[in-house]
């Protein structure tokens, strides 16, 4: 059997001097650590997060992309902190992950997605 395939996207400045490509998994990192860095968010499709660090296992779990040319969709499947305004922290996610995105790879993001699948209740609760 042959090794899974993943998608790569080339991104390059109009000055280059050569080709750069990113993983579609770095993309989806760069996604995860950007949403583990917003307060109230409690952990990424099974992560959890510990003392502000997302599980190194498997960064980008939770984090579903689709990208056409260029233009990225990002998908998010996570639980939030029990007490956090699940809008305010949507908004919030929905900000920093586009930012951080667009900002790190040039790819445009069109839509960032979030799906709460549950609510962490923290332990002094």
């Amino acid at each position: 059997m042959g090794k899974e395939e993943r998608s790569t996207y080339t991104i390059q400045k109009e000055e280059s001097v050569g080709e750069v490509k990113i993983a579609d998994e770095v993309v989806a990192s760069i996604a995860a650590f950007a949403t583990m860095d917003v307060e109230g968010v409690g952990s990424m499709g099974g992560n959890v997060k510990e003392k502000g660090r997302l599980s190194m296992k498997s960064p980008s779990k939770g984090v579903k992309l689709d990208v056409l040319e260029g233009v990225v969709t990002v998908t998010l499947t996570l639980n939030l902190v029990y007490g956090y305004s699940l809008i305010d922290v949507s908004s919030r996610i929905q900000e920093k992950v586009k930012t951080s995105i667009e900002s790190m790879t040039g790819l445009k993001v069109a839509d960032v997605n979030i799906r709460v699948a549950g609510v962490d209740v923290p332990e002094e609760v």
